[in-house]
């Protein structure tokens, strides 16, 4: 007679350790969208922008859109430069060793 071993049917409850990483994750990953969304608000022509961050549903989703967040918020005003170091402070948050060492990173 062979033995096999008894089915989980509680997928994802997992350890409470790891249900608290998820929530850790999740939490993250809704400071970045709104960080997103803060550096975005009132610019023009950034409708579309905003409506690929508000569908965004995993931090790499955020990751592909920095460019033309990034693009948008291109000038030399100091509302701007604010408006780029909030968005690159989150991003470094949850991506924080993609950028090498290097003093030519731009913000």
């Amino acid at each position: 007679m062979q033995q096999t071993a008894p089915r989980d049917f509680t997928p994802g409850a997992g350890m409470p350790g790891d249900r608290r990483a998820r929530f850790a994750a999740r939490q993250a990953f809704v400071t970045l969208k709104l960080s997103f969304m803060d550096a975005l608000q009132d610019l023009p022509d950034a409708g579309w922008l905003l409506s690929q961050v508000i569908r965004a549903e995993e931090p790499v989703d955020l990751w592909l859109l920095r460019a033309p967040a990034f693009a948008a918020l291109e000038g030399v005003g100091d509302e701007q430069r604010q408006r780029r170091q909030l968005l690159r402070r989150g991003l470094d948050s949850l991506f924080p060793d993609l950028d090498g060492p290097s003093a030519f990173t731009p913000l």
